[in-house]
């Protein structure tokens, strides 16, 4: 990357899983932008850390531009984009799903990386020097019954797409990779630790739950010189959890179809979920 210090984007950077590589990256040496939809807490997690901060629905294809020409011009540069922001979206039967909440979970999810790929190697393309994408999956990428139906669906278009996008910019030397955490301390499991540790405890081989640092020791290496022959890859951090066979439902308290429940997890956003019963 040269003598001058990189730069990078990181989406849903306020808190979570985005926050820790925020902290992680700056650590070794990176200049962030931080972009999040939560204005006051982006704001607040941006001065606490030093970097920058831009207000961003990344499902919007002018907020996610204006992100990545934010760390342009702030920094001269962007060397690499992690598409990190998420929510847990739209639960409950598939029967009952509205096609407005389908909808939103699937253009926070994946929308979101397709923009965040197609605007950031549009800039990497420009400067010429390559860089680094990664995208931030799941393990309910990988089978039923590790998160909500609609979540999961989205997450294996995420993993998909990190492949898809690898293959054609390859040539550019811009690597795109993904990370799928399994369950991870973070605002979007949300419900009680204890009763979510002592399903883990179960359901993971790993004594102890993860922490976003975990997943954020991932993505820096995904970004850094170190990965620099890596690309079109998933990288699953989960305590061993899909190796066992995932078992979440237990862990939100039990499948919300079962319980008779619908609606939209709107995550750490700022913005309330809605919460149904089954019509």
């Amino acid at each position: 990357m040269g003598n001058e210090a990189p730069a990078a984007l990181v989406t849903g950077g306020a808190s979570g899983i985005g926050r820790a590589a925020v902290a992680r990256l700056q650590a070794d040496g990176w200049r962030v932008v931080l972009a999040d939809l939560n204005g006051e807490t982006g704001a607040r997690t941006a001065a606490e850390l030093g970097a920058e901060f831009v207000r961003a629905d990344v499902s919007r294809e002018d907020d996610v531009e204006a992100a990545v020409a934010r760390c342009v011009s702030a920094f001269g540069r962007i060397d690499a984009v992690v598409n990190n922001a998420g929510v847990g979206g739209a639960f409950g039967a598939l029967t009952d799903i509205t096609v407005e909440d389908w909808d939103y979970t699937f253009a926070v999810l994946v929308r979101s990386v397709f923009l965040g790929i197609k605007h950031g190697a549009r800039a990497m393309r420009a400067a010429g020097r390559g860089g680094a994408i990664v995208n931030t999956a799941s393990v309910a990428a990988f089978s039923g019954g590790a998160g909500p139906q609609a979540y999961s669906a989205a997450k294996a278009a995420v993993l998909n797409l990190g492949k898809v996008a690898a293959a054609e910019l390859g040539a550019d030397r811009i690597r795109v990779n993904t990370v799928c955490p399994g369950v991870i301390v973070t605002p979007l499991i949300g419900g009680d630790l204890d009763v979510t540790a002592a399903v883990m405890a179960e359901a993971q081989p790993w004594p102890e739950l993860g922490r976003p640092e975990d997943v954020a020791e991932v993505i820096a290496f995904l970004c850094g010189d170190a990965s620099r022959f890596v690309t079109g890859e998933e990288i699953v951090v989960d305590g061993g959890l899909l190796a066992a066979g995932p078992r979440m439902h237990a862990a939100y308290g039990g499948e919300p179809r079962l319980r008779g429940l619908v609606g939209v997890n709107r995550g750490s956003t700022g913005e309330p979920p809605v919460l149904r019963a089954r019509s």
